[in-house]
């Protein structure tokens, strides 16, 4: 498909800048295809009466790290400016980054120093590819390394909030879902943003199920769509797991984000799970379904 028939106005006074309160009171439009009217409005805590008793939600419970870095380049005597947002934890003491200013800043064997209220955390420019992206080694790992991240790092907020607003301490709740519970994501899976507990509550008492994957968003959610046609872009690729072995979901079952509905199509047939050989990078489009019976392998896969 083309890219720009993806292409729609969005006044920047319908950006919202924080969080419906409470969390449920988010209005929700519903599409029924072929029906009349195609469209309805809604609020999100409309959901239980809207679904049916044996219909099945599934949650994204990843959390998002602080995974925003900023600091200095330190190369002899000359410092430059330096950010950072990790991706990808490809060892105890290492992550992939996304950096800017990155082509003409950074070299391999650079230092870049992080400096937070309490800590200051140092990393080597290990490698560099294309777009940006390096693999830091810091000088620390393990859960010290976790530690400190937590530290100096910040919540990476979406480029269309940052522009207009710094990241505060209210970010740190707001940007997680209730689910969250597995640190790795850099940004929150925002559908389930919506739900509180009451609202879970109320969808058990209808008779919905309720189940959970991990699927820990990546920075690439950040990065423009360069591409003219979807077939031409490149996925950048997401880790995680899912509690559903045999590669399917039974009927009925909806995922309550992009996500979450494409983690749910890409399950490991054995493990149910997907690690840095193993990493979904697929794409969800109109008209077009993905097959649930083949393994994430992070190859591009036909979508018949």
């Amino acid at each position: 498909m083309r890219v720009d028939q993806f292409d729609f106005d969005l006044p920047n006074e319908r950006i919202a800048l924080r969080p419906a309160r409470p969390r449920d009171a988010a209005r929700m439009l519903i599409v029924r295809p072929g029906a009349e009217p195609v469209l309805s409005d809604h609020g999100v805590r409309d959901l239980p009466s809207i679904l049916e008793p044996g219909d099945a939600l599934v949650f994204n419970d990843t959390k998002v790290i602080p995974a925003q870095l900023e600091g200095k380049r330190i190369r002899g005597e000359i410092t430059a400016g330096i950010s950072a947002t990790l991706h990808l934890r490809s060892g105890p003491d290492r992550w992939r980054a996304f950096v800017r200013p990155a082509k003409k800043k950074l070299q391999i064997e650079d230092t870049i120093i992080f400096d937070g209220p309490e800590t200051r955390l140092s990393a080597k420019v290990a490698e560099k590819s294309e777009g940006g992206e390096v693999l830091l080694i810091f000088d620390r790992s393990g859960l010290e390394l976790d530690t400190a991240i937590a530290k100096v790092g910040h919540i990476p907020l979406p480029p269309y909030i940052a522009q207009k607003r710094g990241e505060d301490e209210q970010d740190r709740s707001d940007y997680q879902t209730i689910f969250a519970q597995k640190d790795g994501a850099v940004a929150a899976p925002t559908a389930g943003l919506h739900f509180t507990p009451q609202l879970l509550q109320a969808l058990a008492d209808r008779g919905i199920e309720q189940h959970r994957v991990t699927l820990h968003v990546g920075a690439g959610t950040f990065l423009p769509v360069k591409a003219d046609d979807t077939d031409d872009h490149k996925m950048h690729a997401e880790g995680g797991r899912s509690a559903v072995r045999n590669g399917r979901s039974p009927e009925g079952r909806q995922g309550t984000g992009k996500q979450s509905r494409q983690r749910r199509n890409h399950v490991l047939a054995d493990t149910g799970e997907f690690g840095p050989r193993n990493r979904l990078d697929r794409g969800l489009f109109p008209e077009k379904r993905l097959s649930s019976s083949r393994r994430a392998t992070g190859s591009r896969q036909s979508m018949p």
